[in-house]
């Protein structure tokens, strides 16, 4: 495998972290406008990619493959739930 392969992989392996990630981070915005949002739009957006890569990596060493639906229900959750704390959504 050459390097533009590979890096042609590392970039669709963390595809969905970075869709969902910044995807939810944008929208919380645009849907929450009356959150009082203490960090820039770009750290909240930072935060969600790296839980869900995070994400994404356990799923691949708990199956041992890519691609699982499991994997992709706990990106899902992880990030909401992410979000939800960086948003203190608990406190109201």
């Amino acid at each position: 495998m050459g390097p533009l392969d590979l890096i042609n992989h590392l970039l669709n392996f963390v595809a969905p972290a970075l869709a969902v990630g910044g995807g939810v981070a944008l929208f919380s915005q645009f849907f929450m406008k009356n959150s009082s949002k203490a960090s820039a739009i770009w750290s909240v957006v930072a935060i969600n990619i790296v839980v869900g890569v995070a994400v994404l990596v356990a799923g691949l060493l708990w199956f041992g493959r890519d691609g699982k639906m499991a994997t992709y229900l706990a990106l899902v959750v992880a990030v909401a739930t992410a979000q939800w704390i960086q948003l203190g959504s608990w406190r109201r």
